[in-house]
């Protein structure tokens, strides 16, 4: 037995993959530690999305070679960027002694209890994908329902490293839903790649939804990511009628020239993604609206950026994540013609979140006057006297109060509007 200490990169899913690390080790009695410094194991969870993400944690491992320098520790890299790079891994950083794939942490932890790690091991071709619930106490939660990708949009990776969709059986994901509700668990974020995309035998995604909801009673779901082209009919139906499934979506929408989003091969229009947002507000009011924008794609215009912004100020999105194109080996878009210069992908990337600001700040403003339940998440770490909560529309929002309403749902009126949070007070349930 030792101590570890885990750093993490990337989505909601590879924060769950090294919670569910966490649970592996410490269950074979390993000791979590806050930091590196007398760790026995040192593991880095990686994310291939982007090359920025990857030259990260090239830096990261550059730290830990000089620390391996001063002590003695194992160092194991795990994760997308393992499994993109393979052994090719130890060319570049010989000093990494032990390679784990997305599929390999039951192997590697079995191989911990048995004291057969060794340097120069490697848990690439293993194909065990264990989930672990939430600790107990917990009142949020995430739950893998899904792993992989079939839709082999040009630009993008994960395909590759985390191979085609598979999805878990229903009567398991039920079965852990049970359980995390048992434990108090008061917001239950389903994951998956293109999670809408869910699907056992003649169960599509509303119906595991459907079978969650029946058969817990966690007081709010939420889902991440859904596909556009795959947000059925039958999904939005049981949206509308179910006040327990979160009024938010982030919907990654990527970009708005029909030109860029085929040569992405994303499977839509931008007239087809303005159609779905303009119903789903009509059959969902009050609905938080989030997505994603991939700016300086090989060919990209002045016109198809431009595209971008007129979207942008139509759909009128709360929150945008924005990111320009960076190559990465291995998927279609890789070596295309007509690269977009870097310091012009920054131009435009800066324009496009100055005027996302503008439009998320116009959208929140929406919500001053209104009184809304939240979950609160934590205390303040800029003032103790109050605490940081969430709403159903994933808008971040603070108000006067204790840890008492730590993971409790509060009544609040929403008063003003600090930079991006929304600020409020709590309301007397009685008045």
């Amino acid at each position: 037995m030792g101590r570890f200490f885990l750093e993490n990169y990337g989505c909601q899913m590879n924060l769950c993959e090294a919670e569910s690390l966490k649970g592996l080790l410490t269950g074979a009695g390993w000791e979590e530690l806050s930091g590196p410094g007398e760790a026995d194991l040192v593991v880095i969870n990686t994310c291939s999305v982007r090359t920025t993400a990857e030259n990260r944690i090239r830096g990261r491992l550059g730290f830990y070679k000089g620390l391996k320098e001063s002590r003695p520790f194992l160092l194991a890299v795990m994760g997308c960027m393992t499994q993109r790079l393979g052994r090719r891994f130890r060319k570049d950083c010989p000093w990494v002694d032990i390679l784990i794939g997305t599929f390999g942490k039951t192997a590697f932890v079995q191989a911990l209890l048995e004291n057969r790690v060794k340097t120069g091991d490697d848990f690439l071709e293993d194909r065990e994908y264990p989930f672990i619930p939430a600790p107990p106490g917990s009142f949020k939660a995430f739950l893998p329902i899904m792993h992989g990708c079939d839709n082999f949009c040009s630009y993008c990776i994960v395909p590759f490293v985390r191979g085609r969709e598979v999805s878990r059986s229903s009567e398991e994901i039920i079965r852990e839903a049970r359980r995390l509700s048992a434990q108090g668990v008061q917001e239950l974020t389903l994951l998956g790649q293109n999670v809408n995309s869910y699907r056992e035998g003649e169960m599509d995604f509303a119906g595991l939804l459907r079978g969650l909801l029946r058969e817990t009673g966690i007081p709010w779901i939420r889902f991440l990511s859904p596909h556009p082209k795959d947000l059925s009919p039958r999904l939005i139906d049981l949206m509308a009628g179910e006040s327990r499934i979160c009024r938010h979506l982030h919907l990654p929408v990527q970009h708005g020239s029909d030109r860029i989003l085929k040569a992405m091969n994303r499977g839509y229009t931008a007239s087809g993604y303005l159609a779905l947002t303009e119903e789903l507000r009509r059959r969902l009011p009050g609905l938080g609206l989030t997505t994603d924008f991939l700016i300086g794609f090989p060919g990209e215009t002045p016109e198809d950026f431009q595209a971008v912004l007129d979207l942008a100020e139509k759909v009128r999105f709360e929150d945008a994540f924005t990111y320009y194109y960076n190559p990465i080996e291995g998927t279609a878009a890789f070596g295309l013609p007509d690269q977009i210069p870097e310091a012009e992908k920054k131009r435009r990337l800066a324009l496009l979140i100055e005027f996302q600001k503008e439009l998320s700040r116009g959208e929140k403003q929406r919500y001053l006057g209104v009184r809304t339940l939240v979950l609160g998440e934590g205390l303040s770490r800029l003032n103790v006297g109050e605490v940081l909560a969430r709403t159903e529309q994933n808008n971040m929002l603070i108000f006067k109060g204790g840890k008492e309403r730590i993971g409790r749902f509060s009544q609040v009126a929403i008063l003003s509007l600090r930079g991006n949070t929304l600020a409020g007070e709590a309301v007397n349930k009685k008045e």
